[in-house]
């Protein structure tokens, strides 16, 4: 069996706790056997996406499988942390410093997206931040071989042959080299963390040089993460939500992200803002969440909150998100407990 890349931990050898008939220690052991033949034989849905035979033999020379991933992909959270704690450890008085020197930094290139885009600079930085803690970390493993791994063993294939097709198409056209492109045991890469899909429907090239380079050029990667949210539909000049106090009986059968209703509909069943604010916009329809039910605060969550769900689908991820936002724009903590 391969060695792992550097001081990573070998593979465990079990099967997976996902008891897919291709997550048996058995069936790993096969398709890791059979890895470059498997490789090889992307090679025509490879050329039909324009590489080049020299470009694909370049790439793929030597890549071998990191079993590891197998652990990692059926792997049982030994805790689940609560949405509050989550938070704690996102948004922290260090990454908020951190945001706010980059947003400095930066601000010629959020000046030129926000006004090409119109999606909220706070956001992009949050991404930014919470993604890969402002580009400190991003992940160690290779992307080429992490996709060509799951395009090849375990109980993913077809999705990740996709992003493995689409890793080489990057590499072929020269966006990035395959050095820069290092991520999760996924693939995602880069300091806002793009699939190698993601990356073709979204990466744009901010300063006009040719290359979509969303790992070391940041003109590019504001662009890009900011193409991505344009696209899932983001509404310019609205916010993503607002923290709620919901009051005592209330009916939380009603907390689901299927029942949107205006917030104008929200406030004449009692609900309004911690600080007695009125609501902008009391046409705007919106969710309620309750992450913690009826013992904590509530949130309406508007359309922008669900494009933050496009980007990464856990509630708790896009709460961060919106907060995070919300505290480097000047915003205060959430009031409730």
């Amino acid at each position: 069996m391969a060695r792992p890349a550097g001081g990573a931990l070998p593979w465990s050898g079990e099967d997976g706790a996902s008891g897919h008939p291709l997550m048996t220690a058995a069936a790993i052991r096969e398709a890791a056997g059979n890895f470059g033949n498997c490789v090889a034989g992307m090679w025509p849905d490879a050329a039909r996406r324009g590489v080049t035979q020299e470009n694909f033999q370049r790439f793929t020379a030597g890549l071998s499988p990191d079993l590891r991933i197998m652990d990692l992909m059926d792997s049982q959270p030994e805790f689940t942390k609560s949405i509050w704690d989550y938070l704690d450890i996102l948004v922290n008085d260090n990454r908020l410093a951190k945001g706010r020197e980059v947003l400095a930094k930066y601000k010629a290139q959020f000046d030129a997206t926000e006004k090409a885009t119109g999606v909220d600079r706070y956001i992009i930085a949050s991404i930014w931040g919470i993604e890969s803690n402002y580009s400190t970390q991003m992940g160690d493993r290779s992307v080429l071989q992490s996709t060509a791994t799951l395009a090849c063993i375990g109980r993913r294939q077809a999705y990740f042959k996709d992003e493995f097709l689409s890793a080489l198409e990057i590499v072929n056209r020269g966006d990035l080299r395959p050095e820069q492109m290092r991520g999760s045991w996924a693939g995602a890469f880069g300091p806002t963390q793009f699939m190698p899909t993601a990356f073709k429907r979204f990466a744009v090239d901010g300063d006009g040089d040719g290359r979509r380079d969303v790992v070391d050029n940041p003109t590019d990667l504001i662009a890009s993460t900011a193409n991505n949210l344009k696209k899932d539909g983001w509404q310019a000049g609205q916010t993503w939500g607002f923290e709620v106090v919901v009051p005592q009986g209330f009916n939380y059968m009603l907390a689901d992200r299927a029942k949107a209703m205006t917030i104008a509909q929200w406030e004449k069943l009692g609900l309004k803002r911690p600080t007695g604010q009125p609501f902008p916009h009391p046409a705007e329809k919106a969710y309620l969440l309750a992450p913690a039910g009826a013992q904590g605060p509530g949130f309406l969550m508007l359309q922008n909150y669900r494009v933050i769900m496009k980007y990464n689908p856990a509630e708790a991820y896009a709460l961060a998100i919106g907060h995070f936002a919300d505290r480097l724009r000047g915003g205060q903590p959430f009031v409730q407990p």
